[in-house]
């Protein structure tokens, strides 16, 4: 709902506007099986029958061929057989935002918008739990008819728990039609146990994937074209135990020798002991430029001719390319137009050691060449990961600065962060802008504690430029600012870091005070941020139960960030706007709001806006409202169609929780509470207020179903009392209490159950009309009447709910004309008389149209009217 939609080329994502990239290119490309290379059937008649599984698992050393393996398996199957997609993990890919998104995008690939929903999750300024997106994306997957398979290779360079718990998550609520295929070099933190012993799983290890005798001959004397004897095969077979670098990178040391069996019996020992024996006889066999070649450029992940040359500062790098890749000298094509490769991970390894062997001082100069081409090719990520890794501090502080705002809106938070914590506290600390978007991103990853004191960094050099008096000693350090734009705005942007906070731990009139100081400070053209400070201020004035503040000052937010470019978050928003109108019984004023949204979003055209589903979310909860369940029902099941493509963070929690209330219409209690269940493991916490929280809801449908000890539990646990300062934020929950004490009274007939209800529900009255909360006034006229009822007063039931019906019928013609009479300057006992009915009734009309107009005096009864055409 707050923040900013960004879609600029410069941060290198998926799913943000770089699904051209090159770099994502190679991220998702499918590895080609040349047929030159040695077939395996034995171990794709293993890996077809594992597609019936959930998971299969190639879990080896480095050099064992996993690639090479399900490269040829792919090419075994016709793509028009099985689908499939396949992400290149990295390091990069720790961030769990970064690594779902290349998730989803890689299945898209198979399957053109599959995942748009669950990607707008993850982009969303506050990502809801990682468990959401993907109850979101499985909904999504389950719309797959054909059965398709997703290769996640490398994955052994994930060490981020959020990730492996993730993964867990999915394979446990693995769609039938989804097999997933993880390829590492050790066991994934999974539940590898319990899927094996469920028989959900296939696992190819080391053991399976050693060479056998016949396949290393197969590989020395075709692949690699050499001319051994049985014996030197054998023997080289024993040495190596059939580890297929190893007899590459043997056979590479052979190219040309004369004793070649001298060759075999002089090396031996574990695996770390060959690869250094032998990759140092491989380098010692090439050229000198081919060699220094290889040790510049072993330091880049990824391999393009123009980088190559920008990092070796010589020309005919794509020509050595090609070179390496015919001589099988370990080097990966990463597309099919031959532009980018890799290093074989084992071969770049041993390279590294070696260049940092030979050429320390050399190399982190290699990493600003690296750096420079990513940053003239507008690859900001790789720019700063490459000045990080060569310690050019500076140079990585100043790549940051200006990629800094939109990677706090999009999803981009724990890159950032981990960017961040790179740095010397020192150099953040010199960089008032950088502190300021430190702040920021710990915000958004739950890091509240931290966030002070990077504020206080910012603020202190603000404190520095505003003081101008020639006794001021001059700072130890400089003040660095690469982005004089953003630092204009910074005042502004440290008091909506201190709103958000404020908000995130319930602190409401901090809230507030913080978000006027936001707009007070921001420049008036900075419209994304002033929008995100003017919907914080308007969400305390909601909390507090000021709704018609908070209904103006949200509108206002929504239209700055409009002004921002943001149509996205414009058109999310919108569902406050209604729930706020709905609050106050206005509820022709909530349809159209929802209305207005939905024509804004389909002028926008495809991809339909995030927050269009939630509109439809909202129509059918007005539509309950209605009784017309069925028209309820339809309206979510566009909204299900549309959450595919278009939701807020929040759509699916808001979209079980209206279901569940629809199948308590129904009757169907039970369905209901599973429905509510769901949606409250799909709750999430962000600054909007919890007015109607799904513990409270659950409670009232164990009232209905009988379960008043649980209903009761609910009560001791909140901690609610009938003695309690009532306040809007716990209106539902004490509406609530007020219908478990009917039901105890119910139960147990003491007279202190129905006469605390009693008393409750008249100060519930009472605070609902002075707040002009309509909505809630007919609720808890209607609990009045039960609880006459409940002591057979059917008399006395009448009369709150003869005003309930009252209040939820449109205008009559009656309170039309005794706002006429009102706008006038007549009084009510005039007004009686001129009518000829008596007082109490000119009273009870009042206060009828008060309630539907949401308004409790005269004066604005009359504007109100006014604006609606009525007088």
């Amino acid at each position: 709902m707050i923040g900013q939609a960004y879609n600029s080329p410069m941060v290198d994502a998926p799913g943000q506007g770089a699904a051209t990239s090159p770099l994502l290119e190679t991220k998702l490309y499918i590895p080609k099986w040349r047929p030159g290379l040695v077939s395996r059937p034995r171990l794709i008649e293993r890996l077809d029958q594992g597609i019936e599984r959930k998971l299969t698992l190639v879990s080896a050393p480095a050099g064992f061929g996993k690639t090479t393996l399900l490269a040829e398996w792919l090419a075994a199957t016709p793509a028009s057989e099985r689908a499939t997609g396949w992400v290149s993990l990295d390091q990069s890919d720790n961030d769990p935002a970064l690594f779902w998104a290349y998730f989803i995008t890689a299945l898209q690939t198979m399957r053109s918008g599959v995942g748009g929903n669950a990607l707008s999750l993850l982009h969303s300024p506050q990502p809801p739990p990682i468990e959401s997106v993907l109850t979101t994306l499985i909904n999504e997957i389950n719309a797959i008819e054909d059965d398709f398979a997703l290769i996640l290779d490398d994955y052994h360079v994930v060490d981020a728990q959020p990730v492996h718990s993730a993964i867990a998550f999915l394979l446990d609520h693995l769609p039938p039609q989804m097999h997933l295929v993880i390829a590492s070099r050790s066991d994934p933190p999974l539940p590898l146990a319990r899927l094996r012993g469920r028989g959900e799983s296939i696992e190819l290890r080391a053991s399976d994937l050693r060479f056998a005798p016949d396949e290393a001959a197969a590989f020395l004397n075709e692949v690699m074209g050499l001319d051994l004897s049985a014996a030197d095969v054998a023997a080289l077979e024993t040495r190596t135990e059939g580890w297929i670098a190893g007899l590459q990178l043997a056979a590479l040391s052979m190219r040309g020798r004369e004793d070649v069996s001298g060759f075999i019996k002089a090396f031996a020992g574990d695996d770390r002991y060959i690869v250094d024996y032998l990759v140092e006889e491989v380098l010692q066999r090439q050229p000198e430029r081919v060699r220094s070649f290889l040790l510049q450029t072993s330091i880049l992940d990824r391999l393009s001719g123009p980088l190559c040359d920008a990092v070796t500062d010589q020309g005919e790098g794509k020509g050595r390319l090609e070179a390496l890749e015919r001589g099988n000298l370990f080097v990966v094509p990463l597309d099919d137009k031959r532009q980018w490769y890799r290093y074989h991970h084992l071969f770049a390894d041993v390279l590294r050691a070696h260049a940092m062997e030979e050429q320390p001082d050399r190399v982190p100069i290699l990493h600003r060449r690296a750096s420079e081409w990513y940053e003239h090719n507008g690859l900001p990520a790789d720019a700063i990961r490459h000045a990080l890794a060569g310690e050019d501090f500076e140079r990585a502080a100043g790549l940051m600065e200006p990629v800094g705002r939109p990677m706090m809106f999009t999803g981009g938070q724990e890159t950032m962060l981990g960017w961040l914590k790179a740095l010397p506290d020192a150099l953040v600390g010199s960089r008032p802008v950088l502190s300021g978007i430190y702040a920021w991103v710990l915000l958004h990853t739950g890091q509240v504690d931290a966030i002070e004191p990077r504020l206080r960094d910012a603020e202190r050099w603000l404190e520095t430029t505003s003081d101008t008096s020639e006794e001021q000693e001059p700072p130890l350090v400089e003040m660095v600012v690469v982005d004089e734009e953003e630092f204009r705005s910074l005042p502004g942007m440290i008091a909506a870091v201190r709103a958000a906070r404020a908000g995130a731990v319930g602190d409401v009139p901090g809230t507030a005070e913080y978000a006027r100081r936001a707009l007070e400070l921001l420049p008036e053209g900075d419209h994304l941020l002033r929008g995100v400070a003017t919907a914080l201020l308007a969400l305390a004035y909601l909390t507090s139960g000021d709704l018609d503040a908070a209904y103006g000052i949200f509108a206002d937010g929504m239209a700055s960030l409009k002004l921002g470019g943001d149509i996205q978050h414009n058109t999310s928003g919108a569902y406050i706007l209604a729930d706020i109108r709905m609050a106050q019984g206005r509820l022709h004023e909530a349809v159209a709001t929802y209305q207005q949204s939905l024509q804004l979003a389909m002028e926008q055209g495809e991809p339909v806006p995030r927050g269009t589903a939630d509109m439809y979310v909202g129509l059918s909860e007005l539509q309950r409202e209605h009784d017309d369940l069925e028209a309820a029902t339809q309206l979510l099941l566009k909204s299900k169609e549309l959450g595919e493509r278009a939701a807020a963070p929040d759509w699916q929690h808001r979209r079980c929780a209206a279901l569940a209330q629809i199948k308590e219409a129904q009757g169907d209690l039970d369905g209901a509470l599973d429905l509510l269940d769901e949606a409250e493991r799909l709750y999430y916490r962000t600054p909007v207020p919890d007015l109607r929280p799904i513990a409270a809801l659950k409670t009232r449908i164990r009232v209905a179903q009988g379960r008043l000890t649980e209903a009761l539990g609910w009560v001791r646990e909140r901690g609610l009392s009938v003695d309690d300062d009532l306040s809007y934020i716990r209106e539902f929950e004490h509406v609530t209490l007020a219908r478990v004490l009917i039901a105890r009274y119910r139960s147990d007939r003491a007279d202190r159950s129905i006469d605390e209800a009693m008393g409750l529900l008249e100060r519930l009255r009472k605070a609902a009309e002075e707040g002009g909360r309509t909505g809630s006034v007919i609720e808890i006229l209607v609990q009045q009447a039960l609880a006459h009822e409940a002591q057979d007063d059917l008399p006395s039931a009448l009369e709150p709910l003869e005003r309930a019906l009252s209040l939820a019928e449109p205008l009559t013609g009656r309170e039309v004309e005794i706002l006429r009479l009102v706008a006038a300057g007549m009084r009510n006992q005039e007004i009686a008389e001129q009518l000829f009915i008596s007082l109490s009734t000119v009273k009870r009309h009042i206060a009828n149209a008060y309630g539907k107009l949401g308004v409790s005096h005269r004066t604005e009864a009359v504007a109100r009217a006014n604006e609606l055409n009525l007088l």
